[in-house]
């Protein structure tokens, strides 16, 4: 599996996933011309999409999804809810493009292609936020960002991931310190917010939740306000440093830009 972070960050997300017989992608944040531009930047030309995975309404997540559809006909996947909040937040954009849509809900597994995917709920505030894992040909990647607290589920999801990408949005003083009124800073604090460095490093140096497996663990969606690409690294660093010496992290740790598509990464 092939994995292509083109964006990830709260101005759009879009990540594909490749195999020799299938293409994903998960979110659709993006505009045409910007998403053209970002898989050009990875050196890809896409001529075929197998399925677009939403993973809630917000409009960094679902913004490009038109033009997505309309570009390469691909089939929604997503959950019934979130499929009427879409109809709200892109009324006269989503209904002429759509050329078929899966429902599917959280605790559903389901296959694409030669894809094996697991969908299960988080803790957002979205009217029903979920986040994915795919299996295939041995591998695992797991894809969890915009929750607000890790759940005992999404710990259990996340074991055995051959590649990570997570959530590592704020840096808790930068946001307390910053411009944002205080309404928004108390969201994105709270359970139904947004994972900080900090808890993103309390689950990493526990062994009992991360179990090192990972290849490859991406830092993603990342405020451009309230944080920077340095502090979540060495946040996470510096929780990785105090896991026991006999479940040391020995994959390669890495941050995904909002502006920069991150080197394809092939498990």
């Amino acid at each position: 599996m092939r994995v292509s972070i083109l964006a990830s960050g709260s101005s759009g997300n879009i990540t594909l996933l490749e195999t020799e017989r299938t293409r994903l992608l998960v979110d659709a944040g993006l505009g045409k011309r910007e998403t053209l531009a970002r898989l050009a930047a990875v050196e890809k030309t896409v001529d075929h999409i197998d399925g677009i995975l939403i993973t809630h309404e917000h409009m960094d997540h679902c913004n490009g999804l038109p033009q997505m559809l309309g570009l390469w006909k691909a089939p929604l996947y997503v959950t019934e809810p979130t499929m009427d909040a879409l109809h709200r937040v892109l009324p006269d954009r989503l209904a002429k493009r759509l050329r078929g849509v899966e429902t599917i809900h959280g605790g559903q597994r389901f296959t694409i292609g030669d894809i094996d995917v697991h969908a299960f709920a988080i803790p957002h505030d979205a009217v029903d936020p979920i986040a994915f894992t795919f299996k295939t040909n041995g591998t695992k990647l797991a894809i969890v960002t915009d929750l607000g607290y890790m759940t005992e589920l999404v710990k259990d999801c996340l074991r055995d991931s051959d590649c990570m990408v997570l959530e590592s949005n704020h840096e808790p003083d930068m946001l307390k310190a910053g411009p944002y009124p205080w309404i928004v800073k108390q969201r994105i604090l709270s359970r139904h917010g947004h994972l900080s460095n900090h808890s993103v490093g309390e689950f990493l140096s526990d062994p009992s939740g991360f179990d090192a497996h990972a290849r490859f663990l991406v830092l993603a969606h990342l405020s451009e306000e309230n944080n920077n690409p340095d502090t979540a690294r060495e946040s996470a660093k510096e929780a990785l440093g105090r896991r026991p010496v006999d479940s040391t992290f020995t994959g390669e740790l890495l941050v995904a830009s909002q502006h920069i598509p991150l080197r394809p990464l092939e498990l």
